[in-house]
């Protein structure tokens, strides 16, 4: 299952990838939105986009367009909002709305509850 990751903070970024891809996600990282409309909805045998991780950073001061043109691009993605502790959410269709500070086991475990990984990863022993 594909994971788009959308945050401008690159070791965070990198770790969280590392970290949903270990529990068998397919999890791509985009630093901001014009990034991300680059990947396509669906790349035949990985499928397409199921969740997106949008950390409000990575779209301040950015048009609304750009955000609305990421979430119609994939439209059976669930969008996921990372929001600082002190800001107010942007608005949008978001699935969940996450708080910093967190944890990147805290962020992936909650990505795990709302999109459970393939079967055949929660088998390593296969």
């Amino acid at each position: 299952m594909r994971i788009l990751i959308v945050m401008a903070a690159q070791w965070p970024r990198a770790l969280l990838r590392a970290a949903l891809r270990e529990a068998g996600y397919d999890a791509l990282g985009a630093r901001d939105l014009d990034e991300a409309l680059t990947y396509p909805v669906d790349e035949g045998e990985r499928g397409p986009v199921r969740l997106i991780l949008l950390d409000q950073e990575a779209v301040q001061g950015k048009e609304d367009r750009r955000l609305l043109d990421l979430l119609e691009k994939h439209p059976v993605a669930d969008p996921v909002l990372l929001r600082g502790a002190f800001q107010p959410s942007l608005p949008g269709p978001w699935r969940e709305v996450v708080q910093h500070p967190i944890s990147i086991a805290e962020l992936a475990e909650t990505i795990r509850q709302l999109l459970p990984p393939p079967s055949h990863a929660m088998h390593p022993s296969e």
